[in-house]
């Protein structure tokens, strides 16, 4: 299907071009979310009529996603997760999840606005990117922790998944010295003198 785009779409052109597109794209996202028009003679000629509102309205939508990018940029939200002793996730980190950590961080952001490449799965720090716009990307660093201290750590640089082996190493050899204390003492007692 032939179409003509009412804003830029990434990996598929500018406000204006005209450009062939699989029909069911189209009909399920292009069309329904107002981002593209079909090729006809009428759409076309509506476009040139309403091309400089729609570049202006573009500019100004730009201009706002810009000013939110600057205070945004680099920022980092932490998202408390129950994890395994290794830093595996019990299950996964969503979009709804990360929009929903930077909406309460005080920014609007929709779990659209969110593209994961791929799943977060693990803990750590893992950086995101947030699309305020079509032709605006941030950066933001999403960490992932089991609890507020391990966080704060992380932030700092520490591997958390290092620092909790050897602490479970000290704590075990401790329970094994103690269990060997435990053992030397539970021989037969001794028997008192003075019948």
């Amino acid at each position: 299907m032939q179409v003509i785009l009412l804003e830029r779409v990434e990996k598929l052109g500018q406000m204006g071009d005209e450009v062939r597109v699989k029909d069911g794209f189209a009909r399920n996202f292009l069309l329904p979310k107002k981002k593209a028009l079909r090729a006809t003679k009428a759409n076309r000629d509506y476009f040139l009529t309403q091309k400089a509102q729609l570049e202006a309205r573009n500019l100004e939508r730009r201009s706002e996603a810009q000013k939110v990018a600057e205070k945004l940029e680099g920022q980092t939200f932490m998202l408390l997760r129950q994890a395994g002793d290794r830093g595996q996730l019990y299950g996964s980190v969503s979009p709804r999840d990360i929009s929903d950590a930077i909406s309460a961080g005080g920014f609007s952001v929709s779990r659209t606005q969110v593209p994961l490449d791929h799943a977060i799965k693990t803990i750590g720090l893992h950086a995101t990117s947030v699309v305020l716009h079509p032709e605006v990307r941030v950066k933001v660093t999403i960490n992932v922790a089991r609890t507020e201290d391990e966080a704060e750590r992380q932030a700092r640089g520490e591997d958390v998944l290092v620092d909790r082996t050897a602490e479970e190493e000290a704590a075990a050899e401790a329970a094994a010295s103690a269990e060997a204390l435990f053992e030397e003492g539970a021989g037969p007692a001794p028997e008192a003198d003075g019948a």
